[in-house]
């Protein structure tokens, strides 16, 4: 009897395990498409559940680790997504419901998403071998290519996404960004061009196509880019100092001081495009005389960063205005009233005014001697220059002046200015009739008077 009973064991105990596999088989596939039927229908944390549980017995079912993966994406838990991801790319298994493609394309985002650059490129690589036609996945690479400063190979990705599709607007728009930024303006404007052809509402290519024609001095059609380019909330503040700066260019301030005072209003208090508009800002205040507002905005951009550009030369420049009203008049007075400041301090001098004219950023006057030493004695006539500039006056100015004089045969000059003179400036006035007054020596002259 005994080994009948113990074939019949054996026997049995084969049966068993025969039945527990095929029931395994039956039961396992139909578990796995239950997660994929849950995660289809949004129950991500039901499905979440269910993976869990079948993973406890089966931990290498690849194809619930990927369900388990994407429902955690679903659920916005990138994090964990991308660890159950990871384990398959460990073992590389595709088969069944885990597609290569769809794993990759998205394994790949989420290494994006978590500042994986080399991680996320070598998967797109991969894409591109698997699927050498789709255009996305050279884009995607040179996309990254770029993040990693390799320039070369990113146009070269860029290129092929073009050749295998001629209306990728996003790949027209990045090789013109590299070419914009490599000073390659014709070819830049030729890809941005493009890449609104394809997409009228890429707003990115118009800012660009904005700043090449700024470069080119073309203020209108820049103005107009900009103008577009604002659509794009991320590149709104910065198309509104754009446009600023490019009325600044052609001296129309009431319209700069607009677009930088919303650019202002509109941006974070901490970026740096409010410290570049309120510094282009307090430059048109400065240029319309109102150099109170001029001041407030230099002191906001002091109080962030002490050290952006010459901020705190200009606040040292104009702190003489707090204690002096005088020259605060000379500086911020209207047309008459500084021809009248002019002709007070020529007065001063003892001559006797003949003539008054406007010149740019101040008034000239042509004057003689009130009295001479000798009786009869011709008097020379002197040319003034009442300058009110921010900046040191130039060997240019000094040049102009003299030329001046020639034309009108007065054998004298004088600059009067309230900032200072270039050494080149002094330099040629030393070898000519020209006499230099600079800022100091204007701030006791204002006291005479």
């Amino acid at each position: 009897m005994a080994p009948v009973v113990l074939v019949l064991i054996i026997v049995g105990t084969a049966i068993v395990v025969t039945v527990i596999f095929v029931l395994k088989s039956v039961l396992a596939p139909r578990k796995v498409a239950g997660i994929q039927d849950l995660y289809k229908q949004g129950k991500y944390s039901a499905a979440i559940k269910q993976a869990k549980q079948l993973l406890v017995n089966e931990p290498r079912n690849f194809a619930v680790h990927y369900l388990l993966g994407l429902a955690y994406l679903g659920d916005g838990k990138s994090e964990l997504a991308l660890m159950e991801l990871k384990k398959i790319n460990e073992y590389g298994d595709f088969s069944g419901i885990l597609k290569e493609v769809d794993f990759r394309k998205t394994i790949a985002k989420l290494y994006e998403d978590f500042n994986q650059p080399e991680e996320s490129l070598k998967e797109y690589l991969l894409l591109m071998r698997l699927q050498p036609d789709e255009p996305e996945w050279y884009y995607k690479a040179g996309s990254l290519f770029e993040y990693r400063n390799k320039t070369d190979s990113a146009v070269s990705h860029f290129r092929k996404a073009i050749d295998l599709n001629p209306q990728h607007t996003e790949a027209h728009f990045k090789l013109g960004s590299i070419y914009y930024r490599n000073k390659l303006h014709s070819e830049a404007k030729t890809e941005l061009d493009l890449a609104l052809r394809y997409n009228p509402e890429n707003y990115k290519a118009n800012f660009y196509i904005g700043k090449i024609l700024k470069d080119k001095k073309d203020f209108a059609g820049a103005l107009n880019a900009f103008e577009k380019a604002q659509r794009d909330p991320d590149l709104k503040i910065k198309s509104l100092l754009e446009r600023g700066i490019c009325y600044i260019n052609v001296k129309n301030w009431d319209r700069a001081i607009a677009e930088l005072e919303r650019a202002v209003a509109n941006a974070d208090s901490q970026s740096q495009e409010i410290l570049f508009s309120r510094y282009f800002l307090a430059h048109c205040f400065e240029q319309r005389r109102d150099i109170d507002k001029a001041i407030e905005q230099w002191e906001q951009v002091y109080a962030k960063k002490p050290t952006f550009k010459d901020v705190g030369e200009k606040l040292s420049q104009y702190q003489d205005l707090r204690t002096d009203d005088m020259m605060k008049d000379y500086l911020t007075a209207g047309r008459d009233e500084f021809v009248s400041i002019c002709q007070k301090l020529t007065a001063a001098m003892d001559m006797s005014i003949r003539d008054v004219s406007d010149i740019p950023n101040g008034c000239q006057i042509v004057a003689v001697d009130t009295e001479t030493k000798w009786r009869g004695a011709k008097k020379i006539p002197l040319m003034i220059w009442f300058l009110r500039v921010p900046e040191l006056v130039q060997e240019a100015e000094t040049r102009a002046i003299h030329e001046a004089m020639k034309k009108a045969s007065v054998g004298r000059g004088m600059i009067v200015t309230s900032s200072g003179f270039s050494r080149k400036a002094r330099e040629f006035s030393e070898s000519r009739p020209v006499n230099l007054v600079s800022k100091e020596k204007l701030q006791s002259m204002l006291k005479t008077i």
